[in-house]
């Protein structure tokens, strides 16, 4: 985690917005969402909506900015959600900056041959493992859509390896209500109970809205359950700019900010209090393919204004970071990562997600996984500033040693250096005969090792022999079910 607050603790910190600006674009999501609507595809959220005073007409909503200003002061500024061994505590604040993988890549990259291959079973609990091992790995996503199991089982079998293979908190997704009722029972059972799961959750439901402007059913139904059962919600969009938006920042934030907005009022209404993060990534359309670019400078820019945007509203946000256009570990996917995760550090933003994608989020990689933990420690450094006092300047030790003199053997410097000097871990700083002599590896290359090596060693802590029958218990029924079909 990275602590991010210029104001309190003197880290670096950033703005692309201003409040004059945040206030222009929420009172333009307001009036985007009363004169234009936006549609909603579930019943009982178009029900919800009229009752408190909405427009419906067909799929169209229209959401008064009562309403919608209500729903934000209805959320909750934080919540934390809990890693299955209650060591793991992640609070989920702006300023308070969590990173974990992003989910559904259709493609996966084989640590063992390198090859891209479809995602199959087993990924994700590699993922996970993977993630339990690293430092700056704050949270569990899948990285991965598995093509070998029944179809809408695929999140159900994925949160079952996470859980197996690590006991860091998890953001899952779920496609039907179906799917999201199994994935709840099984948290029940390694929490220990649905009260024990209420009071120390260790699952979000992570879901989108569609661009511009739609609420699908299924992901409505799901957030309406989730708040039921005091999960907390993640609610994520686009647009991509310039094909789902016009070609401008502003007119994204706002098509962002309204479908956000209007996500959280559905939830505030069913359940008020309820624990919800909007999220944002604005990326710019690529003008040669059409397709959104993770890696454009762009994406970064607009999602760390979304981050004010959220600020504003002191609502929680998630955002994205480790996320490349490249098809591989290389230069490209190291420069795009470099600058999103400084930027999402900088910005404050409270959840930062698809670290390890590649081939704009349709290749999940292990290896840019352990890359981009290690830029994740860079920035964590830089974040954590200058310390200036009397005891850091130490001019009786200066004094001590004199002009000409050197402190490498003085014990009250040097019992400091593992505080003060970040150490990478697959990032090369030998000479050049040394790294001649320890076979000249490339960067690509000690990724690939690292991955392996924790794949290797590396033993999450076991699920009690209880919850473990269950949960395969929860997906024979879960198979059964989807036959019955």
């Amino acid at each position: 985690m990275i602590i991010s607050n210029s104001l309190e603790l003197h880290t670096p910190q950033f703005r692309v917005l201003s409040d004059d600006q945040c206030r222009e674009l929420y009172s333009a999501a307001l009036e985007c969402l009363e004169r234009v609507g936006i549609q909603v595809h579930n019943a009982a959220a178009r029900d919800l909506l009229v009752a408190k005073g909405a427009r419906v007409d067909g799929h169209i909503s229209r959401i008064p900015a009562k309403l919608v200003k209500q729903a934000v002061a209805s959320t909750p500024h934080e919540f934390t959600i809990w890693g299955r061994d209650g060591k793991h505590e992640m609070r989920v604040a702006l300023d308070r900056v969590h990173f974990g993988p992003g989910p559904t890549c259709t493609y996966f990259i084989d640590p063992k041959t390198g090859e891209r291959r479809k995602a199959r079973r087993g990924d994700a609990g590699m993922v996970a493992k993977v993630c339990d091992a690293l430092p700056n790995i704050d949270y569990i996503m899948g990285l991965s859509l598995f093509d070998d199991v029944t179809p809408a089982l695929a999140p159900v079998y994925e949160f079952a390896e996470e859980l197996a293979n690590s006991s860091k908190p998890i953001v899952a997704w779920a496609n039907t209500p179906e799917t999201f009722r199994d994935i709840y029972e099984m948290a029940v059972a390694v929490a220990g109970g649905e009260e024990t799961l209420r009071e120390k959750p260790i699952f979000a439901y992570f879901t989108t809205y569609e661009s511009p402007l739609k609420l699908a059913d299924g992901p409505l139904a799901n957030m309406m359950q989730a708040a039921e059962r005091g999960i907390p919600v993640v609610c994520l969009g686009g647009p991509t700019v310039g094909l789902e938006s016009p070609f401008t920042g502003a007119s994204a934030l706002v098509l962002h900010l309204a479908s956000a907005l209007a996500a959280l009022t559905v939830v505030q209404l069913h359940v008020p209090g309820a624990a919800m993060a909007i999220g944002g990534l604005p990326s710019m359309m690529d003008l040669r393919t059409a397709r959104p670019s993770y890696g454009s400078p762009e994406a970064s820019l607009h999602t760390a204004a979304c981050v004010d945007l959220a600020r504003f509203l002191e609502l929680p946000f998630m955002g994205t970071a480790g996320a490349s256009e490249a098809k591989r570990v290389d230069a490209q996917a190291g420069a795009e990562a470099a600058l999103q995760v400084m930027l999402s550090a900088l910005s404050g933003a409270s959840l930062v997600h698809d670290i390890g994608f590649l081939d704009c989020a349709d290749i999940g990689s292990l290896s840019y996984l352990v890359l981009v933990d290690e830029i994740i420690g860079m920035a964590a450094r830089v974040m954590r500033g200058v310390e200036v006092n009397t005891k850091t300047i130490m001019l009786d030790l200066i004094e001590k040693v004199g002009p000409g003199g050197t402190f490498i053997n003085q014990a009250e410097s040097a019992s400091l250096c593992r505080r003060e000097a970040w150490v990478p871990t697959v990032l090369d700083r030998n000479p050049y005969n040394i790294w001649m002599g320890k076979g000249s590896l490339t960067s690509e290359e000690l990724v690939a090792a690292k991955v392996n090596r924790i794949l290797e060693t590396h033993q999450p802590a076991p699920l009690q022999e209880e919850a473990e029958a269950r949960i395969e218990a929860i997906l024979a029924e879960a198979e059964a079910r989807e036959k019955r079909v």
